[in-house]
């Protein structure tokens, strides 16, 4: 991944960035993310802030969304959902992997609900 070219999107970072073609750009990650999907030839991934990926799925900007699926419950020790508070969305299941140790990579197609 490091060896891949980077967008950083903030309006809080100003000096250059420590990271191999990265561009830092100052704006709305909405803007930024829908003018990037416009130019580029290959698929993008975004692993910014979950706030910044609820932005992007609100904005119908997300084409699928990657979860694995950990074979652990955590029960006591477990956080909020992630997604709380987002806006609905109908998955559709378009590749299943499974992985060592009994993990699955689920990718979906997400729709508004």
């Amino acid at each position: 991944m490091v060896h891949l070219p980077t967008t950083v999107v903030s309006s809080t970072l100003t000096e250059a960035l420590d990271w191999p073609d990265a561009t830092l750009v100052d704006g709305d990650a909405v803007d930024v993310v829908a003018r990037l999907k416009e130019e580029s030839d290959v698929p993008l991934r975004s692993h910014g802030s979950i706030a910044m990926n609820r932005s992007l799925m609100a904005a119908g900007l997300v084409d699928h969304i990657q979860v694995t699926v950990f074979p652990v419950i955590t029960g006591q020790t477990g956080a909020t959902p992630i997604h709380e508070g987002s806006a609905d969305f109908d998955l559709e299941l378009v590749e299943a992997r499974t992985l060592d140790h009994g993990i699955q990579q689920l990718t979906y197609r997400p729709t508004l609900h």
